[in-house]
């Protein structure tokens, strides 16, 4: 009798996840004049069309930079209509001899559609670090599941550009080198969890406009 009292009880706990996802209203454009929260933004008064339509993928990025290439972001802080949808946009632009560094979005996989040129890219899994790799041509798509480190560069003779979308209204961007090189992590400690030496540790900081 007691496992019978009980198995509705574990049910709606399982069940709990599924429909904190439920959609309460049917959307919630982003008031970005306030604070972003776990749960998103909150809702603006007065949504109108324009906040469900970005135009700011239609230009190239700047690539004239250390990298040579360029993330035009359509997050919820550029795009506020997605604000609670669990989606958003990219425009990459990777000029000849480009590369996007290995990198992780901590909050959203990501899908990649080559429209230009030719892109390397691949992902490195979690558990036995087995590397997935993929010459990727125009209209090619490819996914990096969310978390893991990932990397996309040119490998064609002429500009690539790629659209990206992510499960994630703000996924988030963590580029490997910069977190290690462009910051005041003393020297000695890079060195001791990286296993590079004093001389590799120093130049990588004056590149990147680290410091210590």
């Amino acid at each position: 009798m007691a496992k019978m009292v009980l198995l509705p009880v574990l049910l709606s706990f399982l069940l709990l996840p599924f429909a904190s996802l439920a959609l309460t209203q049917d959307f919630c454009v982003a008031d970005l004049s306030c604070s972003d929260t776990p749960a998103g933004y909150p809702c603006k008064a007065g949504a109108t069309a324009g906040d469900f339509a970005y135009h700011g993928l239609a230009a190239a990025g700047n690539t004239t930079n250390i990298i040579k290439a360029a993330v035009t972001p359509a997050f919820v802080g550029q795009f506020p209509g997605v604000n609670g949808l669990g989606i958003s946009a990219a425009r990459l632009d990777i000029a000849v001899g480009g590369v996007v560094p290995i990198h992780t979005h901590p909050a959203g996989s990501e899908l990649l559609f080559v429209t230009q040129g030719t892109v390397a890219a691949g992902f490195i899994s979690s558990g036995a670090n087995t590397v997935y790799t993929k010459t990727l041509y125009a209209g090619d798509i490819m996914v990096f599941p969310q978390g893991l480190l990932h990397y996309q560069y040119n490998a064609g003779t002429g500009p690539a550009v790629a659209l990206v979308a992510f499960s994630s209204p703000n996924p988030g961007l963590q580029i490997t080198d910069f977190a290690l090189f462009a910051n005041n992590l003393p020297s000695a400690v890079v060195e001791k969890v990286t296993f590079l030496d004093d001389a590799q540790v120093k130049k990588l900081k004056s590149v990147l406009g680290g410091s210590g």
